[in-house]
Order: C-alpha cells, then structure tokens, then sequence
C-alpha cells in the first residue's frame, strides 16, 4: 500500500510550471500572449472602475476587451502553425525522426494556441459578464 508520505512532495509550485510552459512555448509567441494576458486583466480591473463611475463607457472597454482576447487567439493559432512548419523542416532534414520526438514537436508547437484559447476564454467571460451588467442596468 503507498501512502501519502512515501510519494516526493518535490513538485514545482504552479506558477513555475507555468513559467516553465511560456519559456518552453518559444517566447516570441508566448512572451505577447502573456503581455496580453496582462492586458486583459487591466482592462477588466478598468471596466469594473468604469463600471463604479461613468457606464456610458463601458462599451469601449467591452469592445476593447473583445479585440485583445481575439488577437490573442489568432496570435497563438499563429504560433501553432509556424512551430509546426517549423517541425515538419526538423523532420524533413533529418529524415527518419523517433515518435518521441514528433510528439515533443506536436506538444511544444500546442502550448502557443493553448495559452491563447486561455487568455481569449478570461477575455470573453469577461465581455459576458459586463454586458450582461450593463442590460441589467438599462
């Protein structure tokens, strides 16, 4: 019987995994997608400020905050396929390529879509939730 006490707590915290992810990804695409990560969440900070002061202009921030998220997935899609042309380049040079390997190339190349799909999901909730405020208000 294995308990709790024999399995090695060594385990990165979250955040370095996290950390770990985005250097993994390739920083060109994953460093932006952070920044717009970053963005987001100010423009969510700043509608709920707006939200407290003048309504008139939360449209701004809910459009504003639908085009980051967009971007954002477009931006990791992009990712995706440069990493996999990129791949596919690796594989053709080298001719005969282990599966390990392949599949290490298909992951690296998903981690830019996924954060995206991420970002864009915080952003659209987001939207959602102010315009739906902002009709309660109406």
């Amino acid at each position: 019987m294995i308990s709790l006490t024999m399995i090695p707590l060594r385990q990165p915290l979250l955040f370095m995994q996290f950390f770990q992810r985005l250097e993994e990804g390739g920083m060109f695409f994953m460093f932006p997608i952070l920044m717009m990560l970053l963005l987001v969440l100010f423009l969510i900070v700043r509608a709920v400020i707006v939200l407290k002061k003048d309504k008139s202009q939360l449209d701004k921030n809910i459009k504003l905050l639908n085009s980051v998220g967009l971007l954002t997935l477009v931006w990791g899609m992009l990712g995706q396929l440069i990493g996999i042309v990129g791949m596919f380049d690796q594989v053709e040079a080298v001719g005969d390529i282990s599966t390990a390997m392949f599949a290490g190339g298909l992951k690296v190349s998903a981690l830019p879509p996924i954060f995206g799909f991420c970002v864009f999901i915080i952003s659209r909730v987001a939207s959602i939730v102010f315009t739906w405020i902002q009709k309660e208000e109406i």
